[in-house]
């Protein structure tokens, strides 16, 4: 399919010249190909040139985006001197762009580097390093090539390496006064409600056998525990928006995290606020510490740890209120005075239907090898129940008999249904309601989803450096980066990676025509379009810039 002119004379011998789209198809009686007119654009004078730009605009969707611009650019060459000089992406750089300067950051980051003289190349360095985490994760080395050779960012065609470390080295001396602005700058432009702040830890591991200072071995997230790591916090609103983030020592257990996190956001005058963690965080010197000052908590507690009060509050008589479709609560005060504490047991319909579904299956899957090894001989026997109570899963549910003989242990079984689809609460604040305190929990997922993007949208894995302060200052342009990519999350109600996906497909591109040098961009599609719209950002024209050769 084809572009084609066709050139036909008049009666008084002038020549008019038609615009046709045209395909060659096979003429199976006569045994060749002939052109045949799909659409007739008319008399080249009269073209419509807006129509030929939908059509290309149309098709372009379909070709890889050089390929796009190098074709809308040939429409606008007509037939003039045309060289094709390069393209890259540009669409995912211009929307960090955007959020970066809508939010400060290049503002924060040039006030505290303002006596440097090389002010501007280091904190546009830092910029495309946070960019690079949020849309092509790679070694600082790589960074270089990437910015050279595979996105446009306006103001920095390349960079050495060597001002890459520069950067980090200026990043980390300055990172306390850093967060804190860039937390300014956040909670002023999107009005965040802190007053709830979720708070939970991960650990990432690295590829070698040395320790540091941070490099500890400890219980990992990640069973690795053969290998050295470092602990990482995370503190986010109730909207999913990292505020700060701290690195512990490996070895750090997540109880210990609880007196440095506090402290640090008193010092953000953030002292009147609830934490929400899970039940790994949980001991009674945490929670009373964390009431210091007027803060309060919402925390896990483990259903089968057989404490007085957990027994309690599971034995407690009183009706479930309606939370949402499949999740029901009720409360349960256990104590007085000092020792009083609101508990709250949580029943989550779905998952109870699940747990029971699940305990069918166990049961089943049990029998069956009971009585295959009630059958066998007693040697071979004894080596199977042996085998079969060392499970993890199954061993808790087997009984086995004076007769050597085995058989389920259904009061264990019986015991375990009580807890089916339930979790247990604990708050310290009476102000909260039912409702709150219930969702302010489950809202926990957002720090879990914030610790996924981390290690897989955002790459925090592998890490490169062995210094501990570079270690340091790498997990925090990975934060940094988490920022941008949680505001664009939200106010678009899309994934990162669809975000990301889209708009690399915006590309900038430069070419020559007659002596002049055209920086264009790609059309934008209805998706890059709306995406932009969501995040209140104005569209880019398509045509950069015009000069002379």
């Amino acid at each position: 399919m084809f572009i084609r002119k066709v050139n036909r004379k008049n009666k008084d011998g002038s020549t008019v010249t038609y615009v046709q789209l045209v395909h060659n198809q096979r003429d199976k009686e006569k045994g060749y190909s002939k052109a045949k007119v799909l659409y007739n654009f008319g008399r080249i004078e009269h073209l419509d040139i807006e129509q030929l730009k939908r059509l290309v605009a149309s098709i372009s969707r379909f070709l890889p985006p050089e390929e796009a611009l190098k074709a809308q650019a040939s429409l606008r060459s007509r037939g003039k001197s045309f060289t094709w000089k390069f393209s890259r992406s540009y669409g995912g750089i211009y929307l960090l762009q955007a959020l970066w300067q809508r939010l400060h950051f290049q503002e924060v980051l040039e006030k505290r580097i303002a006596e440097r003289q090389f002010k501007t190349p280091i904190a546009n360095a830092i910029f495309a390093m946070v960019a690079n985490r949020c849309l092509a994760p790679a070694s600082k080395l790589a960074v270089s090539e990437w910015v050279e050779k595979d996105v446009f960012i306006p103001g920095l065609a390349k960079i050495d390496v060597q001002v890459l470390y520069r950067a980090m080295d200026v990043l980390l001396k300055h990172q306390k006064a850093f967060e804190q602005e860039l937390y300014w700058a956040v909670a002023d432009l999107l009005h965040l409600e802190v007053d709830l702040l979720f708070f939970d830890t991960t650990s990432t591991y690295f590829e070698t056998e040395s320790e540091s200072d941070i490099k500890k071995r400890g219980y990992s997230k990640d069973k690795r525990p053969d290998l050295p790591q470092v602990v990482i916090g995370l503190a986010v609103t109730r909207s999913g928006i990292p505020v700060k983030h701290w690195v512990f020592p490996g070895n750090t257990q997540d109880m210990e995290t609880i007196k440095k996190v506090k402290d640090d956001l008193a010092a953000w005058r953030l002292n009147r606020i609830i934490f929400v963690h899970d039940c790994g965080m949980t001991s009674e010197a945490n929670t009373r510490y964390l009431q210091r000052g007027g803060g309060h908590y919402i925390v896990g507690r483990k259903m089968k740890s057989g404490e007085a009060d957990v027994e309690q509050a599971l034995s407690h008589k009183g009706r479930y209120t309606k939370i949402s479709d499949h999740l029901w609560a009720k409360e349960a005060i256990i104590g007085d005075g000092e020792r009083r504490k609101r508990l709250v047991v949580v029943k989550n319909f779905k998952e109870q239907q699940r747990d029971e579904t699940l305990r069918e299956q166990l049961i089943q899957t049990l029998e069956d090898k009971l009585k295959k090894i009630n059958t066998k001989r007693q040697s071979a026997r004894q080596k199977a129940i042996g085998e079969l109570k060392a499970h993890r899963v199954y061993g808790k549910y087997i009984k086995e008999l004076k007769n050597g003989s085995v058989k389920l242990d259904r009061s264990r079984l019986q015991k375990e249904h009580r807890y089916d689809g339930k979790y247990l609460i604990e708050s310290s604040d009476d102000t909260l309601s039912l409702e709150d305190i219930v969702l302010g929990y489950k809202q926990l997922y957002d720090v879990e989803h914030a610790f996924r993007a981390l290690k897989t949208t955002l790459d925090l894995r592998p890490n490169y450096h062995s210094r501990d302060d570079r270690i340091r200052c790498h997990i925090f342009l990975c934060f940094i980066a988490l920022v941008l990519v949680r505001i664009a999350e939200n106010q678009t109600s899309k994934t990162w990676e669809n975000i990301r996906k889209e708009m690399s497909r915006l590309h900038y591109g430069e070419f020559e025509i007659d002596g002049k040098i055209v920086k264009q961009l790609t059309e934008l599609n209805q998706e890059q379009k709306s995406i932009l719209k969501a995040l209140k950002i104005n569209e880019p024209s398509t045509i950069v810039d015009i000069h002379d050769a």
